[in-house]
């Protein structure tokens, strides 16, 4: 992958977070609201962390293992490619189903939309023939010279336990983003804050997961049938947790008639459909590696 073609993702990265932060806080944005600002919440954190790693594997470009390092640099900028089209898409929709919307908003997101797929054509056109995601003999943290000079063996370690720093890093991300908006929005009810961090943490727990799996940020050392299962678990328990969140009042409504206006009910709903969803997963998984 050429460094252009990168510069080119970043491009896109930078002005999609502006235009989403500031979508975000006009109050006539048609996506404030569920089920759109569900996907939006999640892009603003995740399109800046993918760029910091494309950013910060800039300086050892041509260092050792420059396969390993093409390939997974392509898939991390396919990442936070799928990351804004997944958003830009959420967008239109909301524009085709939620009017009237105001004509500056419907500008700046055929003007996103534009540019993003300049990027993508960039990415698509120099992206390194595929490459299997397992094997890889470099992770992204050998590229981190001075971490490895001032820190022996931090690399080493964080390889070992990566899933806790994994969660250490989803619960501090989490801790400043819902802390923000609790600030922001004077929210004063504990449940609905522990409930709002339950969902930031969580998400931001699957996508380092999820990420790291394409990308190869950092290799995980072989796991244990429990640890995989548990794993796998998390990751379906958010996906239920995420999309209850995003869809509860059109389900709610359907059901009982109105939508939901309780936070007690909130968290009942969208909480319920996780550990659900986790249950069938970790069911599913137990069945057919016991088979």
């Amino acid at each position: 992958m050429k460094l252009l073609a990168i510069w080119a993702v970043l491009a896109v990265g930078a002005v999609f977070e502006v235009a989403a932060y500031v979508a975000k806080q006009h109050t006539v944005s048609p996506w404030r609201d569920d089920p759109y600002d569900v996907v939006v919440s999640f892009a603003l954190p995740a399109v800046p962390m993918l760029a910091l790693a494309l950013v910060l594997r800039l300086p050892a470009w041509r260092a050792p293992g420059g396969p390993d390092r093409a390939r997974q640099t392509a898939r991390a900028a396919g990442a936070l490619l799928a990351v804004v089209w997944l958003t830009v898409g959420t967008a239109w929709s909301a524009v085709a189903v939620r009017a009237p919307v105001p004509a500056p908003f419907v500008a700046g997101l055929a003007g996103i939309s534009v540019l993003s797929l300049g990027g993508t054509v960039a990415w698509f056109v120099t992206r390194p023939p595929r490459g299997a995601g397992r094997g890889w003999r470099h992770d992204w943290l050998g590229d981190l010279p001075l971490v490895n000079r001032w820190f022996p063996g931090l690399a080493g370690r964080v390889r070992a336990h990566a899933t806790g720093v994994f969660a250490a890093l989803s619960l501090l991300a989490a801790a400043g983003l819902i802390g923000a908006q609790a600030v922001g929005e004077r929210w004063t009810d504990p449940l609905l804050i522990g409930w709002a961090f339950l969902v930031e943490a969580t998400s931001m727990f699957a996508f380092c997961v999820v990420a790291n799996a394409v990308a190869g940020f950092v290799a995980r050392p072989e796991r244990s049938r429990a640890a995989r299962v548990t794993e796998a678990a998390v990751l379906a328990g958010t996906a239920g947790l995420v999309l209850m969140t995003a869809f509860r009042d059109p389900l709610w409504t359907a059901v009982t008639g109105a939508p939901v206006a309780a936070v007690p009910t909130l968290v009942a709903l969208t909480a319920g459909a996780g550990l659900a969803a986790a249950a069938i997963a970790a069911a599913v998984l137990l069945s057919r590696t016991a088979a």
